[in-house]
Formats: C-alpha cells, structure tokens, sequence
C-alpha cells in the first residue's frame, strides 16, 4: 500500500505542472470527500499525507542517479531521470497540515470548488482570531442574571422587557487575538458561530514558479483596470514634456485645434474646420431662459426709476418708505 501511494504520488507530481498548496487545518473528512469528487470532475487531483513521505518521494525523482547509492535501481533511474528543479518548490511547501492540489486546468475553478465547502464554526478557547468578531447591538435573550458575562468584556448593556439588550455594536474578538474563556462562553450563550473553516490557500505554484494565494483574486477586470490607469499616467506625462507617444496623438491634436480656433476667431479668420464648428454651435439650442431673465431684469430698473421716495410723517420723525420694486414685475 504505501509503495503504491509512493508510485502514484510521484506520477502526478510529473503529470501535472500545476499546484496548489492548501491548509487543511479545521476541515472535516466529509469535507475533503466531497471536494476530491468535484475536483476529479474537472480534471483535478487532491493529495494529502505525511509530509515526511511526500518529500522522501520527491527526492527519490529530483536526486540525481548514484551509482553507489541507487545500486540494481541506477540503470533504470539514470533511464528516466531528468532536471525538475519545479518539485523543489513543491518539497519546501510541505510543512505543517498541508494538503497539495494537481491541476493542469484553470486555477480559479479549483478555488471555487474550495470556496463551495464552508462550515460554520464557533469560537474556540485558546485559538487565534482569524477575523473581527463584532456582536450587534439589541436584545440578546439572556434573563438579567447573566450580565457577568458583558460586565467581564466591558459590553454596555440595559435589561429591557426582562431581557439584557446590547446598547452598542462592540467588537468582542479582534483578528489575530487568541480567543479566552469569556468570550467563547458569551458568543455561545448568544449561539453565534463566528468563524468559517474551509481549505485556505496558502500559495500556489504554476510553470515553475511560486506565487502568492491573493494572485489567484485578481479578475480580468482588475488586469483591465490596471492596464488603463497605466496608459493614462504614459498619456500625461507624454503631454506634459513634449514626447510623443500613441496614446498621447489624439490628445496632442484636440489641443492644436483648439490653438488655431481659437487664435482664428481672434483675428476674424476663418478656415472649413472653424467654419463647420461656427455653423454647429449656431444651429444649437439657445440658452433656455436667458431672455426672459433680462427682461426682467430691465423691468425692474424702470420701476425702481420711476417710484420716488416719500417722506412719511411718522409723528416727530420723518422715514423714508420705497415702494417694493418686485410688485413691478409682471408674471404674465
């Protein structure tokens, strides 16, 4: 049996030039059974088992053939040995519970698959965050005999309607803090199962070459993205000292056009490109308004003219009264 694991390891390690190293940490065996099945769908091949097997595996196909050391095994190793410096990158990752997926497909439908095989998990004693945890304000359905457990976290609470009720959202667990008794007995009272547990991707290998797990993130769009806002910084700077480049042309020609428009319309010159413009702007619609605003406007000049001021007798005093001027504009 493990001469068989050995031989079929070692055969999919030379099959595929693909691989994903995965932590296994946390996932049940329901869990791999399921994804071994989708991934043998598409083409995919999961492995786990002892790290120090895997490696002796691959060194056994990476050393190269002694003859001394190989003895009756030489002729037939030295027959099929060849460089593969990609399986060192493969040995190194072995470390700690690690799982390893073979694939000569797309790497992003097998992180989907993993992506597919979540499970709910509560908050453990002594384990790491691996994320904020933050519990809503409102009502908790504890009677007012279990504030110990807020008063032990500094969580404001009230007792509403018989019940203790969270006045704020307070973060309980931050990322990366290992998890003590008191708050896992409060989030459990509370029934809340904060965290997931899934194959995590550790990093990736492709072609030879190593690359972090946060690669296999980054869509078409984002590449797309990048590419434009890269043209535009090479379309300024070309503009701004002179260097012309192609994606700078059409910029570099709208700008002399409108030199020459400009200084054409200063000295009453005209020329067919100006000519079509001077013709499109005339055929425009008018500015919605302009006219009714300066009639207005005239109308109230006249009746401020025309209205002089009076002196009313206010007993010992005299006030000067103006009649208001925007009775004289006509709504019609």
């Amino acid at each position: 049996m493990k001469s068989a694991r050995w031989a079929d390891f070692q055969e999919t390690a030379l099959k595929f030039n693909k691989c994903l190293f995965v932590e296994v940490d946390n996932v049940t065996s329901k869990q791999i059974c399921v994804m071994r099945k989708m991934l043998r769908d598409i083409g995919a091949k999961m492995i786990m088992g002892k790290n120090t097997h895997l490696k002796a595996a691959l060194l056994d196909i990476t050393a190269e053939p002694d003859a001394r050391k190989d003895g009756d095994r030489y002729e037939e190793r030295k027959a099929k040995w060849a460089p593969r410096p990609h399986l060192n990158h493969i040995r190194d990752q072995l470390t700690g519970n690690t799982g390893l997926i073979f694939t000569n497909g797309d790497l992003s439908d097998v992180k989907q698959i993993l992506d597919t095989q979540v499970r709910a998990a509560p908050a453990k004693v002594g384990a790491l965050a691996p994320k904020d945890v933050i519990v809503p304000a409102g009502p908790t359905g504890m009677d007012p005999k279990q504030t110990q457990f807020f008063q032990a976290l500094n969580i404001q609470t009230k007792i509403v309607r018989a019940q203790i009720e969270i006045v704020n959202p307070v973060t309980v667990i931050i990322d990366g803090d290992k998890i003590t008794a008191s708050q896992a007995a409060l989030l459990d009272r509370l029934k809340i199962c904060p965290f997931e547990y899934k194959m995590n991707i550790k990093s990736f290998m492709e072609n030879g070459k190593l690359y972090a797990a946060k690669v296999l993130s980054i869509s078409s769009e984002d590449v797309l993205a990048s590419f434009s806002a890269g043209t535009q910084n090479l379309t300024c700077i070309s503009l701004a000292t002179g260097y012309m480049i192609a994606p700078a042309v059409p910029h570099a020609i709208i700008n002399a056009f409108k030199n020459l428009a400009g200084a054409a319309i200063a000295c009453d010159y005209d020329f067919p490109a100006l000519a079509a413009l001077k013709n499109a702007a005339k055929a425009g619609p008018a500015a919605a308004g302009a006219p009714a605003a300066g009639g207005a406007a005239a109308k109230v000049e006249e009746a401020a003219a025309e209205e002089p001021e009076e002196d009313v007798d206010m007993g010992d005093r005299k006030s000067t009264r103006l009649t208001p001027v925007t009775s004289a504009i006509s709504y019609a």
